[in-house]
Formats: C-alpha cells, sequence, structure tokens
C-alpha cells in the first residue's frame, strides 16, 4: 500500500503555505469534525438532563461524516497521500515518470465518471423534491460529491509531473465520454481492454477507492445500468447510524498523540513493568495496542523514533527492536473503539457489544504472545532492567490519570447503555480535546488545532472514499448473485467444517496482504457470511476469525502498510524490516489458527455473561 506522507504525520503542527482553495479545504474541514463532535455530546447533555436536543441532530452529523469523507479525499490527494495497494518507492527510478502520467490518467478518468455520476445523483434527488430538514433539500447537502470527485481529478492531473506529462494525464479526463455516450454497453472486448487498463494501474500503485471505483463504474457500464448507483451506495453508506463514530474515534487518537499522551502513558507503563525481565518489551506492546485506535501508522511514525532507540539502549538488538515495534502496530484491532470492528460490526449486522466481549480472550492471546517473545528476547540478552519503585509509579499514574480515564471513557460509552456510539466516539474526542489543550497545555490552539483536524480529515477522508465506492462494487457483485453461487461452489467442495476454516485463513491471509482491511470488510464481509452461515460458525468467531486475519496483513509481505511505514520511519531497507518482523508474524498466524479451532475462546465469554 502507498505510505503516508510521514512528516506530516511525524509534525502535524508544522503549517503548509496555502492558497485559497487550500484554506477554504481546511476551514470547511474544521469547521466540519468540530461540529461533529460537539453536536451528539450536545445530544448527549441534553437527553441526561431531560432538556431539548437541537432539532436533527443526528441527521446532520450523518451528513458531516459525507463531508469529511469527500474533503478528506480531496485533501489527500492534494498530498498525495491516498492509499494505494503498492508504493511508487518500489519501482526503478526510471519507471516512476511514466508510471506516475499513467496512474495519473487512469485516475483521473475514474474521478471523472464519479463526478458525472454524483451529478445525475443530485439531478434526482433535486426532481424528487427530497429533504433532509425543513428547509433543508438533500441535493445541497449531496453537493460536496461531485465537488470532491472534480478536485481530485483535477488534482490527479497535476501531479502527474510536468506540463507534458499533465498534459497526457489529461486524457484521461475525457475517456469516460467514450464508455458514456460513444461505444454502446456489452462488447466484450472494450470490458476486456478497460479491466485490463485498470489492473496494470492498481499494480502500479492506483489508489485503492479508485480501483473499485472503477470496477464498478466498467461493471456497472457493461450491465446497462446507471452509473449514479455508485454515489448512490455510497450514500447509503453514510446514512448508516454508527458510521460517524469511526472519523471520531480516530480524532480522539489524533488528539491524544499530538497532545504528548504517548509520553506519559509510556512513563506508566515503563514504571509498571521494567522491573521485570523484558519489562520494556511488555510496555512497547502495550502501549502500541492501546493507540492502534488511532490507526497503525499513527502508532509506528510517532511511537518509533521513542521507542526504538529506548529498547536497543537497554540491550535489545535492534532488529528485534524494529520486528517489535512494527508487529505491535497494529495489535489492537479487537480491542473496544477498534475503527475496523467497529465497521465490520455496521456491515455485517454483528452486534458491536457482542463482537468487543468476544474478542477479549483472542485479543489478550495475540498481545500475550507478542509480550511472550520480548520476556524471552530480554532474559536473553540480559536486558537492563529498573528496580521497582512504588514512588516513581504512582507520580507516572496521578500524572497521566486523566489519559487513563478516556479509555474507561470509551468502554462506557459502548457497553453502559448511556448513548450511541457516536455519542460515546464523541465525547471521548471532546474530552481528549480538553485534557490535552487545557488540563496538560500541551495541543496549542494557535499552532495544532487546524493542523491535527486536517491531517484527521486526510486519513479518515481517504478510508471513507474506499467505503464508499466499494460498497458500490459489492453492490454490483451482490445484484449478480456471486455470494450465492460461491455458497454453491464451496459446499459441493468443501465437507468439512474445518477444512474450510483453514482454507478460510488462507484466503484472508492473501487478502490482508493485498487489500486495505476498509475495502476488504465492505467487498469480503457479503461474500463470507454466509458461507460462515452455511457451515454453522457463529458470527461473532466468524467476526474476530476475520479481523485477527486482517491484522496479520499490515505485516505480511510484500505490501503490509506496517512494513513501509516502518522501512520509512528507521529508515531501512524492506528487505531489513521483513525478516525483523517475520518471526512475530508466523507467532500470530499460529494465534490465528487456535482461535479459529477453539471457538470457546470466542464464544465462552459471551455464555458466560449471557449475550
Amino acid at each position: 500500500m502507498s505510505v503516508p506522507d510521514v512528516a506530516a504525520i511525524e509534525a502535524p503542527g508544522v503549517p503548509v503555505r496555502s492558497n485559497p482553495l487550500h484554506l477554504a479545504e481546511d476551514t470547511l474541514s474544521v469547521i466540519a469534525f468540530s461540529l461533529m463532535t460537539v453536536l451528539p455530546v450536545f445530544a448527549m447533555t441534553t437527553r441526561l438532563l431531560r432538556l431539548p436536543d437541537f432539532p436533527g441532530n443526528a441527521v446532520i452529523v450523518q451528513q458531516l461524516t459525507l463531508w469529511i469523507g469527500m474533503l478528506g479525499g480531496a485533501l489527500a490527494a492534494r498530498s498525495e497521500r491516498l492509499l494505494g495497494i503498492s508504493s511508487m518507492e518500489l519501482l526503478p527510478d526510471s519507471w516512476r515518470p511514466p508510471v506516475k502520467v499513467f496512474t495519473g490518467m487512469v485516475l483521473a478518468a475514474v474521478c471523472v465518471s464519479l463526478t458525472w455520476a454524483s451529478i445525475v445523483f443530485i439531478q434526482s434527488e433535486r426532481e424528487a423534491g427530497s429533504y433532509l430538514l425543513p428547509g433543508v433539500p438533500k441535493w445541497t447537502v449531496l453537493a460536496i460529491m461531485p465537488v470532491g470527485f472534480g478536485l481530485i481529478s483535477l488534482r490527479a492531473v497535476w501531479h502527474a509531473g510536468g506540463w507534458t506529462g499533465r498534459a497526457i494525464a489529461a486524457v484521461g479526463l475525457f475517456l469516460p465520454y467514450l464508455l458514456g455516450f460513444t461505444i454502446p454497453p456489452g462488447m466484450p472486448w472494450v470490458l476486456t481492454a478497460a479491466m485490463t487498463i485498470l489492473l496494470a494501474a492498481t499494480v502500479l500503485g492506483l489508489p485503492i477507492f479508485a480501483v473499485f471505483g472503477g470496477l464498478a463504474l466498467l461493471l456497472f457500464w457493461d450491465a446497462s445500468t446507471p452509473a449514479a448507483s455508485v454515489p448512490v451506495e455510497m450514500y447509503r453508506l453514510v446514512a448508516s447510524p454508527l458510521l460517524p463514530s469511526i472519523p471520531l474515534f480516530t480524532l480522539a487518537g489524533y488528539f491524544m498523540v499530538q497532545g504528548g499522551a504517548t509520553r506519559r502513558l509510556l512513563r506508566v507503563f515503563t514504571a509498571l513493568f521494567s522491573w521485570i525481565p523484558g519489562g520494556l518489551a511488555i510496555a512497547t506492546v502495550a502501549i502500541c495496542t492501546i493507540f492502534t485506535f488511532a490507526g497503525s501508522g499513527l502508532t509506528i511514525l510517532s511511537l518509533g523514533g521513542l521507542l526504538v532507540p529506548m529498547l536497543v539502549k537497554t540491550r535489545y538488538p535492534e532488529k528485534f527492536s524494529i520486528g517489535l515495534l512494527t508487529s505491535s502496530g497494529s495489535l489492537g484491532l479487537l480491542f473496544p473503539t477498534s475503527v475496523p470492528a467497529i465497521l465490520y460490526c455496521v456491515y455485517s449486522q454483528t452486534p458491536i457489544n457482542k463482537l468487543f466481549i468476544g474478542a477479549i480472550i483472542p485479543e489478550l492471546v495475540m498481545v500475550g504472545s507478542v509480550a511472550a517473545v520480548g520476556i524471552y528476547m530480554g532474559i536473553k540478552h540480559n536486558a537492563v532492567r529498573e528496580p521497582f519503585s512504588a514512588r516513581e509509579a504512582g507520580a507516572a499514574i496521578w500524572h497521566a490519570k486523566w489519559e487513563l480515564l478516556l479509555p474507561a471513557i470509551m468502554i462506557t460509552g459502548i457497553f453502559g447503555g448511556f448513548g450511541t456510539l457516536t455519542e460515546a466516539a464523541a465525547l471521548t474526542a471532546f474530552a481528549a480535546f480538553i485534557v490535552e489543550a487545557f488540563i496538560y497545555g500541551d495541543l496549542s490552539l494557535r499552532r495544532d488545532f487546524r493542523t491535527v483536524f486536517v491531517e484527521c480529515a486526510t486519513i479518515v477522508g481517504g478510508i471513507l472514499l474506499i467505503l464508499g465506492v466499494a460498497l458500490g462494487f459489492t453492490n454490483y457483485l451482490i445484484d449478480a448473485e456471486v455470494p450465492s453461487r460461491l455458497i454453491d461452489w464451496v459446499r459441493a467442495h468443501v465437507e468439512s467444517k474445518y477444512l474450510f476454516l483453514l482454507l478460510l485463513n488462507a484466503a484472508l491471509l492473501v487478502v490482508g496482504a493485498l487489500m486495505d482491511i476498509f475495502a476488504a470488510i465492505l467487498v469480503v464481509v457479503p461474500l463470507l457470511k454466509p458461507l460462515a452461515a452455511a457451515y454453522g460458525i457463529d458470527p461473532v468467531q466468524m467476526g474476530v476469525i476475520f479481523i485477527a486475519n486482517l491484522e496479520l496483513g499490515y505485516l505480511h509481505p510484500p505490501v503490509g502498510i506496517n512494513l513501509f511505514l516502518a522501512a520509512y520511519r528507521f529508515k531501512k531497507p524492506m528487505g531489513t524490516v521483513i525478516w525483523a518482523t517475520l518471526p512475530f508474524l508466523f507467532i500470530l498466524m499460529g494465534t490465528v489458527l487456535l482461535i479459529t479451532y477453539v471457538p470457546w475462546m470466542t464464544t465462552g465469554p459471551l455464555q458466560w455473561l449471557g449475550k
């Protein structure tokens, strides 16, 4: 997958030079995110005090999710940080300019098509006279869709290189005209040629959202289905009441990282564990697991420069230290507030409280296995240990007390029944902002406020774009009855439930290595959910197996995103990072097999709690 802008994540307080368009994008992102955070907190407060809520509060928050997705996508295109399956860095230097022109042309073609499809969707809503709120026509909110896709298409051309490259890439702006108005659908050679071009661009680094968007548009065109089906499905995803929690939990993580929570919490874990063999390795695993909800990339990039030198200084080998941090960067995907887990629950209609309860033991086993390696290496290399100091532990806990309370807010919000998941996420983000900006004072309103919002919107926007267009592709698969055909084929060839589970693990490992986890959820879950039901697999266990397997995809060569991030962060060749991470990958594979073939690990806690 393509690598985010490391400098922007490591030093988000450094502003970039803005022109009026950039300033407008940034300002709208800050306003949208601010309203999205404040409105659910206001709703929760008024409900507890039995006061009237703001009319249309929940509807406004859902629509703001769409705006953040489109604005964030435009921001990601502005800084060339749209997620792709492969990275330009893997190519020889001489290949990069023509490849950039080619992928820019394909990206422009897909985005212009999505722009046109969005306009058609808006026109239909305008003619229907739909209203979201009194006096607010639905089409006015949807207008952000063609604006966002249009900006991405223009930036795809602009980033293609010099004026010659831009001129060639600009051809992509006109290619959709051929399929839309000149070439009739149902011509196999046209579909084959277009699919071949799209596949080549995918391998060379085309953003993931454009891959799924292009596939959906081509398949709908071939089936004589209106292209507006893609933005319609994208908007349908936004209507989910749980989706706004994804950007809000991510924002909370950004506030905590930028506000220095990592340093204070690392002091806590170091004070608690540094006296036992492998104590610093345990502390590393613990803090990385906690901050995974903010994104594995943010964890590696923000903590890598601090933790790896500390591990090396205390006699851990550098190779092991890099492998430990890279592997720990995605360990918390099954803990509460995990964004992929929330999305899985939204899309598979699995109760979120059941998934997180069922994931407790599997997640602890995965975390414990990595920590055990740290203990072994600590003993083997006689790593430096510090005597336990109750005074230091107490001081560290007291200093970080407000940040230690934030996970309690998250978990109470999810399981306590005091509000919706979106309200819990908004309260967490709001509390993180208050703690970091006003209690600790490490988050500067003048220096950091705008930049943190914009940086978070950039990351979240890229994810939401993938989710939206992937849903359009998934809708085509369902219309084409692909899930039912797949069930018939698998049941005819695989009789054993245990053989099916083994093949499932292998397939998900490949999916996780080649596909972004969010896209994988939207594309693969509709295929696997009925299959799992056909073999009598518990839905919660299926969710745990699915997410645990895709967790491995972050570490799996050749395109695991954590491998790229670690290579950038530590300035090491990819081969070095892969070899450093490989032992942890095999260990985690073993834990995934254990989770798969011992269903009690997932279903046991549910039975104890009567869920």
